[in-house]
């Protein structure tokens, strides 16, 4: 709001000292993670007090860990600061319209009101199962068509190729070194030289024409798979204080770096990658989310004054999925997300190994012989006598390790 406030000041002759500044998606972008920050630790405690007022606080069942039961009454649905913090400054430093924004926007309140609505099934209704997990799936594919179809047919989210022999190296005319923007489906794949990877290639057996115009047969579907598994890769990591908040930290800051060199047509040309025009607004959002969940952390470190739920879970997920896609880098994503795919391999391979054993050799024989003391793989190290916090903080140094390996990929191929 404010970017068009200073525009329809300029184009009326008014000319504010500082206001300028608006111009700049670094300096709006600084602006929005202080400011998303200061939300979420000034207003995070009232929002806590507000939902332990309403006795919004944790049923822990007890699954025999230690320190469990003293986080009984811990107040839920702490996801709402950082939905809170993040609009905010993104209403405030965006360009709203930007199509990009818009599909951020709709994935926080989508993805919001899902977990949300689980969150107070659980806390209000006492209803200890919250919201079935067919309707939260349903959810799920539902956003994930949603930026699929936007994706694929909205004539504003093109992609501009870097020509195989660019030369122009003046600054002011590095635009020479891409192509016109294309409405194409295309993504990055890592650690390879031609790192370039059109889904339409998939339909082989077709013609190119006939192939680029059918590729959403396969780009959609793949999508929803991602949004899918992301949302509940995150919603399985948030089980201990501050583990789901540390790594979701580290891989916005990555995908907010992806999003503005990937914007800045001068740093594209540089890192010879993909320019997506309008995309530098995108730096704006993944900052301000990377403060509100700063801010969160900071009131849910071990011990946790509040748990995200899954409002902030499923959310998180949900965007991080989004971004990677928009960011056309959603082949990152098993490495990018490593802790929440192991944290959801782990509760799937736990789940095929009992029934695989109990088949073959019994009830009792399974139960005796799991592949990890307990899933998902957080709660496996507890039961192996590790603290909750030193868990946490292995994960975000595992996860740091990973975002680095990602945006060496920039130049690694």
């Amino acid at each position: 709001m404010l970017y068009y406030l200073y525009e329809y000041l300029t184009n009326h002759g008014i000319h504010i000292p500082g206001m300028g500044m608006m111009r700049y998606i670094s300096f709006r972008a600084g602006m929005a993670v202080l400011l998303s920050l200061t939300i979420a630790l000034v207003y995070g405690k009232r929002i806590i007090n507000y939902l332990r007022a309403k006795q919004m606080g944790e049923l822990v069942r007890d699954l025999g860990l230690d320190g469990q039961k003293q986080k009984e009454g811990t107040p839920t649905m702490g996801g709402l600061i950082i939905i809170i913090a993040t609009l905010i400054p993104v209403l405030l430093f965006t360009r709203i319209m930007n199509v990009y924004i818009v599909l951020l926007i709709v994935s926080v309140v989508w993805m919001g009101a899902i977990g949300f609505i689980d969150d107070y099934l659980k806390k209000v209704k006492k209803n200890k199962d919250g919201l079935s997990g067919k309707f939260k799936v349903v959810g799920q594919v539902g956003l994930g068509l949603i930026i699929g179809v936007t994706m694929y047919f909205h004539p504003d989210i093109t992609v501009k190729r870097k020509y195989a022999d660019a030369k122009v190296i003046n600054r002011n005319n590095v635009e020479q070194n891409f192509s016109p923007a294309e409405k194409i489906s295309v993504s990055t794949v890592p650690f390879t030289k031609n790192n370039e990877f059109d889904y339409s290639g998939i339909l082989f057996w077709m013609n190119d024409k006939d192939a680029h115009e059918w590729a959403w047969i396969v780009f959609i579907p793949i999508v929803i798979f991602i949004v899918t598994a992301v949302s509940n890769g995150a919603n399985i990591t948030d089980g201990i204080d501050g583990l789901a908040a540390g790594t979701s930290t580290i891989i916005l800051l990555a995908l907010a770096f992806f999003a503005y060199v990937s914007g800045n047509i001068i740093f594209a040309d540089y890192l010879n990658i993909m320019f997506l025009p309008n995309m530098g607004e995108t730096t704006i959002f993944a900052v301000a989310m990377v403060g509100a969940v700063i801010g969160f952390f900071w009131y849910n470190t071990y011990p946790a004054q509040v748990f995200m739920g899954d409002t902030g879970s499923l959310m998180l997920g949900g965007v991080i999925a989004v971004l990677a896609i928009i960011l056309r880098k959603e082949l990152l994503i098993p490495v990018l997300c490593g802790v929440f795919l192991i944290e959801l391999l782990s509760v799937i391979l736990q789940v095929w190994v009992f029934k695989y054993r109990k088949r073959k050799f019994g009830l009792e024989y399974a139960q005796n012989n799991r592949l990890f003391k307990m899933s998902p793989l957080h709660h496996h190290y507890q039961k192996e006598g590790f603290h909750e916090s030193k868990i946490v903080n292995r994960m975000i140094i595992i996860g740091v390790m990973l975002a680095i390996v990602c945006l060496i990929t920039l130049k690694m191929r």
